[in-house]
Parts: structure tokens; sequence; C-alpha cells
């Protein structure tokens, strides 16, 4: 019974953590690591000492691989935007290292389809608003839960 309060207690920090840096990115557009850093030990515990459909080793090797990628995609949007004399950076920190922290999660295949599902919502976003920068926190949180449910439940 106690396994299952401190699980619920756990998921319901987490489930505050991603509200708080989906609500910070939309209005602020930054997502600040008093949030990310407790969504990642949540994360770390979840996948370590309770049932969770991905395996710790997964979890990690899927952080490592998604910031890594993401930010060598960064440093290549950066160059070729410094070129043009533009200094806003496409990818932020934050991005990346919520990337990362959705990889603990996640694991490698989650990550994959929570990353398509938010690229492509941001996408269909920024085009019917017309904007130029999206924030991309609340589309990736949207699809990492819905990545997460197909984990748990679909496969």
């Amino acid at each position: 019974m106690l396994y299952y309060i401190f699980l619920v207690i756990l998921l319901a920090g987490a489930l505050w953590c991603a509200w708080q840096i989906s609500v910070s990115d939309w209005r602020r557009r930054i997502i600040p690591d008093a949030y990310l850093f407790p969504l990642m030990l949540i994360g770390l515990v979840l996948t370590n000492w309770f049932i969770w459909p991905i395996s710790p080793r997964d979890g990690i090797t899927a952080a490592i691989f998604g910031y890594v990628i993401t930010s060598v995609i960064s440093m290549i949007f950066a160059a070729a935007r410094h070129k043009n004399n533009d200094l806003h950076a496409p990818i932020g920190l934050g991005d990346i290292k919520l990337i990362s922290v959705g990889g603990i999660w996640l694991g490698t295949t989650g990550l994959a389809s929570a990353l398509v599902i938010a690229c492509i919502a941001g996408m269909v976003w920024g085009a019917r608003k017309h904007q130029k920068y999206i924030p991309f926190a609340p589309f990736f949180i949207g699809g990492g839960i819905l990545s997460l449910i197909v984990i748990c439940f679909l496969i």
C-alpha cells in the first residue's frame, strides 16, 4: 500500500513539474532548471525502483543520445543563423535538457515518437498562428505523455 502511495506522490510531482515547465516556456520562452532537475530525479527513481515500462539502461541511453543529438542540431542551426546575423538560437539549452529528461522517462523508442509528435504539433501550431518562435516544451510534454500511454497500454 505504501508503495502505491509513494508512486502516486511521485507521479503527481512529475505532473506538477511538467505543468510548470510548459507554462513557463509558453509565457516566457524559458525552461527553468528548478523544475527540470526534480523531473529528472523523479524519472530516475521511477525507472530504478518502481515497476516502469522503461529499463534504467534504456532511459539513460536515450537521455545521452537525446542530449547529444539535439546539441549537435542546435549548434548547426546556430552556426547557420550566425552567418545571417540572426542571434536568436532556434533550440535553447532548456529544450535540450528537457529532451534529455524525456529520454529518461520514455526510453529510446518513446523519445523518438515523442519528438515526432512534438515537432508535427509545433509546426502545425506555428503555421496556423504565423509564429516565428515556437515554445517547444508544451508540445514535447504532450507528445511524451501520448508516447508513454502508447508504451504502457498498447505495447
